[in-house]
């Protein structure tokens, strides 16, 4: 393989980036186009059926459709067709198959006993590091700390990795532990990774783990990448790479390609990672808006991971500007928004008067000097509004009036363009000398070039530049609320669709006739914007093969929180999911609202990822799965889909009367969604348990609650623990009124012995989600 990259290694060429762009857009469009029906009117869906049946899973699942899931299927065919019309049959860690249906016959199969859940396989985008783990105050790792990080196994469902990076190098590593099931297809694993594994619509034979997209290679490198001296890309962001646990081992999933991921392929692979023996899923894949928990192949994969003490963390999403919400919102998924760091990229445009602009962009190229600015005919800068205009670009910079990664003006042979953006805390990539700018600053570009006979500019490369104001949470990092977890919601058809569903569920929200508790996602924020980290060099960029690269998105903030959980794993081996997310929660570092966008904790959550304070947090909030249980029971799903779920009668019977809220759900954040201009009391049960010192006192102290509108207060304020494991019970009331709509109240509980402090966000909000 590194024979293979050597020979990819080429210089920068601007038109041949542009056309690898155009390629990889249709190449992506292609893939998506894949996961339709057959056209015969049959659509790809998979079967949810729950828990797994049986003493022991088999060690390689999906060899053979399972006796079980034929005859269920069979039920409903008119032919016995069964066996060729299965795609995936989930039988490691969790039951189900892919199948493809009829509207019909998938009608008739979601009426059968035993189905939890039927629902078309969508296919995602996905949620589109030599400075992060400094700025977040964690130190390199320890040789005793590597010693213990051995033991962890960490999943990464993404898009491959490329193994010949020195990231992932196994020199001063033992052999993976004796527990380790997994296996490595089609690809050459080390003591580093030790499991490899990939997924195209049904087929895991013959297809190769190796990352062609780079996506995967940076996200691996992020979590668990070794100490690597003197990277850069192209000169920029220069330092010492390194993952947060480099002593870990990796297990590679793919299930991406390009920009597309499937349900099925996903669902497969959570099926897979869960059996072979992984601790921690890193998950960077998700959609504009949330879906149905029962409907969503994270949130049932991860479920069943969290069954087995594996925890998922995710990306929250990237539709900030688009509209959407945080998508990854099931509770028992670690939901992580992206934040910059204190090193930001930009990149100058002066002016022939001598103006000097300040934009962003990843621009590696030699300066620009003195290169005629020139405005488009029509004023855009797309591949093919430019090449009908008739008119030649050749050695100009191009003035783009909306955003383009500068493909359009490289295949007409321009010098360089500026392009506005609505993201002007992220730095892009420009295939050509080039920077974006806010639409003011085009503005007065603008102003320039048309009072001026031969306007001109100079196009500098770009530089890292000192941030003070950080951390501040991303522009396109999707905000919450959590639309899926309200303390009322009604069971509905299956035939209903989720944007029905959602719908209903939003104008019910909105309407002021009830309040709601809702989880406050997302979690919390760490790094996501302009994260250097390895890439795989069969991705080009900006028409150059490179080692390492810069990306951002809450891709890029994933893998720190992962990381940070694989570090706490490596000392709590026996913590469950929720406590190590507790952990990462309650010591996060508190974020200014003041600097950030509205919503507060609705953007950014509890705060910042601080990895190093959350390896002895003190206390911390568990749930196990009788409680998420209990959560889903009180939402509405009934006993007969619980007992599949969970496969206990004891565990998931909702018993009639009362049947509680998502507020008892025992989480370490708090939420309440409230009708504008109506009072409101809110109840939050929660326990804590005792993982610091024996002998502990912990007092509470209510943290940013404004006098006279909301008040918050904590029933019993002190928690005395004799000992560890402990755990002891209080509870957090919520009582006021907000008179708007939009408006958000954020306080804080923060238990404190003197020595550390467990602070969970309470925040009440009239925002529609």
């Amino acid at each position: 393989m590194a024979g293979a990259a050597a020979a990819l290694m080429a210089p920068s060429f601007p038109i041949l980036a542009a056309i690898i762009f155009l390629i990889s857009a249709v190449t992506s469009l292609h893939a998506s186009d894949q996961i339709g029906g057959d056209g015969d009117g049959r659509q790809v869906y998979i079967v949810y059926l729950g828990h797994r049946s049986g003493e022991s899973p088999p060690s390689e699942g999906r060899l053979g459709f399972s006796a079980a899931h034929r005859e269920l299927l069979n039920r409903v065919l008119d032919d016995s067709s069964a066996h060729e019309r299965v795609i995936y049959s989930y039988q490691r860690s969790l039951s189900g198959f892919v199948t493809r249906l009829t509207e019909d016959e998938k009608q008739k199969l979601s009426s059968t006993e035993g189905v939890v859940s039927i629902f078309r396989s969508r296919t995602h985008r996905r949620p589109l590091t030599t400075r992060s783990w400094d700025f977040l105050g964690f130190p390199k790792t320890s040789k005793q700390s590597l010693e213990l990080e051995g033991d962890v196994i960490i999943g990464m469902l993404d898009t491959g990795l490329w193994p010949d990076s020195p990231s992932f190098s196994d020199e001063g590593f033992g052999p993976p532990p004796s527990r380790w099931k997994g296996a490595c297809h089609n690809f050459t694993c080390n003591n580093k990774i030790i499991g490899a594994r990939a997924y195209l619509h049904g087929i895991t034979e013959g297809l190769s783990p190796v990352d062609t997209h780079g996506h995967g290679t940076h996200t691996a490198s992020t979590v668990a990448g070794q100490v690597v001296g003197n990277v850069s890309l192209g000169g920029l962001a220069a330092g010492t790479a390194r993952g947060a646990v480099p002593g870990a081992r990796l297990a590679i999933y793919k299930v991406c390609r390009e920009d597309s991921c499937s349900d099925a392929d996903m669902l497969a692979a959570f099926d897979d990672a869960v059996a072979d023996g992984v601790d921690v899923i890193s998950f960077s894949i998700g959609s504009k808006l949330p879906v149905r928990y029962f409907e969503d192949a994270a949130a049932i994969g991860s479920f069943h991971a969290m069954r087995g003490g594996v925890l998922t963390s995710a990306a929250a999403g990237n539709s900030g500007l688009d509209g959407g919400r945080v998508s990854n919102v099931a509770p028992w998924i670690l939901s992580v928004a992206a934040s910059s760091t204190d090193r930001r990229l930009v990149d100058k445009l002066v002016l022939g008067n001598g103006k000097t602009i300040v934009g962003v962009s990843i621009n590696f190229f030699p300066k620009l000097k003195k290169a005629p600015l020139i405005h488009p005919v029509n004023g855009s800068c797309e591949p093919e509004s430019l090449t009908v205009a008739g008119r030649s670009y050749k050695g100009k910079i191009l003035l783009c009036a909306s955003w383009n990664n500068g493909s359009g003006p490289a295949v007409v042979g321009a010098a360089g363009a500026v392009m506005v953006t609505y993201e002007p805390d992220v730095a892009w990539q420009v295939t050509l000398p080039g920077l974006m700018v806010t639409q003011d600053q085009f503005n007065g570009i603008l102003a320039y070039v048309n009072r001026t006979r031969n306007p001109v500019g100079t196009i500098h490369t770009s530089e890292a530049a000192f941030d003070s104001e950080a951390p501040i949470v991303a522009g396109f990092s999707s905000p919450g609320p959590n639309a899926i977890t309200p303390g009322i919601l009604k069971v509905v058809s299956s035939s209903i669709s989720h944007n029905q569903w959602l719908s209903s569920q939003l104008r019910i929200a909105s309407s002021g006739t009830h309040a709601f508790v809702w989880t406050l996602q997302p979690d919390l924020s760490a790094p996501g914007i302009d994260i250097l980290a390895a890439w795989s060099p069969l991705s080009l960029v900006a028409g150059r093969s490179v080692a390492y690269n810069i990306d951002s998105g809450t891709s890029m903030a994933c893998p720190h929180a992962t990381g940070a959980a694989a570090y706490i794993k490596s000392f709590h081996p026996d913590w469950s999911p929720a406590m190590i997310m507790s952990a990462l929660i309650t010591t996060a570092t508190p974020m200014d609202p003041s600097r950030n966008r509205g919503g507060g904790e609705l953007t950014y959550g509890a705060g910042q990822l601080n990895p190093a304070q959350a390896r002895d947090p003190g206390l911390v909030y568990d749930a196990r799965e009788g409680d998420y249980v209990r959560m889903l029971c009180a939402q509405g799903y009934n006993s007969t889909q619980l007992r599949l779920v969970a496969g206990s009668d004891d565990a998931t019977t909702c018993h009639g009367g009362r049947k509680g809220s998502a507020a008892d759900l025992n989480y370490p954040t708090m939420a309440f969604h409230a009708a504008p201009g109506k009072n409101f009391t809110a109840h939050f049960p929660r326990s804590v348990t005792n993982v610091g010192v024996p002998g502990s006192v912990y007092v509470a102290k209510i943290v940013g609650s404004r006098p006279g509108q909301t008040v918050v207060a904590v029933s019993p304020r002190r928690l005395a623990f004799s000992q560890l494991h402990q755990t002891m019970s209080f509870t957090v009331t919520v009582s006021g009124a907000l008179h708007d709509g939009n408006e958000y109240f954020s306080a804080a509980v923060v238990w404190s012995d003197g020595e550390r402090q467990v602070r969970s966000p309470v925040i009440v909000h009239t925002v529609d989600a």
